[in-house]
């Protein structure tokens, strides 16, 4: 796919946190925060980044079978479960699994649902190159993949997306498995699709793999396929922009959209 869909001259752009490992809760706290402040045009683009302790998310149209630990056991394993309002099923995140939510307005891009999730997609295929790793899209199937073990039948998930959409602003994003233990998604069937198995770029690569060589090369590769000129900026930083900025609240009729399927 072609990356330059906004000329140079008029490329915006989007900073990048590292939020480290955080509390689910706690970061869809900051995300609507920001995406209040983005409506207002109080932010510029952002795009987080960080990892979730142990947690299982159910999205708004997801299937509460497809959660096949009981509560007990998500106790004992220290698991915690959130419903979400972002699009698909039911997916885990926790560490070693690098997880990007964007706050985009894409009013100011492209006011496109699925393009906008071809080209998380995109984002994730491209990082996956820059290791050697040939990611692809299936067809009906949101995420990336890639064609398992010679054990297996099926391909296997190596990342995925699930947003939100209020106003054109988004929120949610996607799960990148870098050394993410996978013997947690055993606990469900990942995005409500059976005999789909995830896998990781520690288990393909057969070598340790650290957020901090993933990170620069999603960045970069975001940037590239959204045409956003890339910043960092610390989390300190974010919080005294988003305090100073920060409207008491977010006025004006809601036109929310969920998209995509997380495991």
């Amino acid at each position: 796919m072609t990356a330059s869909f906004v000329a140079k001259n008029e490329m915006k752009v989007c900073y990048t946190i590292d939020l480290g490992l955080i509390g689910y809760a706690e970061a869809w706290e900051l995300q609507k925060r920001l995406v209040s402040a983005r409506k207002a045009s109080a932010i510029e683009d952002v795009l987080l980044f960080c990892e979730h302790p142990h947690v299982i998310t159910l999205g708004r149209n997801g299937k509460r079978e497809n959660l096949l630990a009981s509560e007990q056991v998500l106790r004992q394993k220290n698991v915690e479960f959130h419903a979400s309002d972002r699009g698909g099923d039911i997916t885990y995140h926790g560490p070693g699994q690098i997880v990007g939510y964007p706050i985009l307005n894409l009013g100011e891009i492209r006011k496109d649902v699925g393009w906008y999730v071809r080209m998380l997609e995109e984002t994730m295929i491209r990082s996956s190159a820059h290791f050697g790793i040939a990611a692809e899209r299936v067809a009906g199937k949101t995420g990336i993949w890639v064609h398992g073990s010679a054990a297996a039948v099926a391909e296997e998930k190596l990342g995925a997306i699930g947003v939100h959409l209020s106003r054109w602003v988004t929120s949610h994003g996607f799960a990148y498995n870098v050394a993410t233990d996978l013997r947690y998604f055993d606990l469900i069937v990942p995005c409500g699709i059976a005999g789909r198995k995830a896998t990781s770029l520690e288990k393909i690569l057969e070598r340790t793999v650290t957020r901090q060589e993933v990170l620069p090369a999603l960045a970069q590769n975001f940037g590239a396929v959204f045409a956003l000129e890339m910043r960092e900026m610390s989390q300190g930083e974010l919080l005294a922009r988003l305090e100073a900025g920060e409207l008491p609240g977010d006025a004006g009729q809601e036109r929310t959209q969920s998209v995509g399927a997380v495991s």
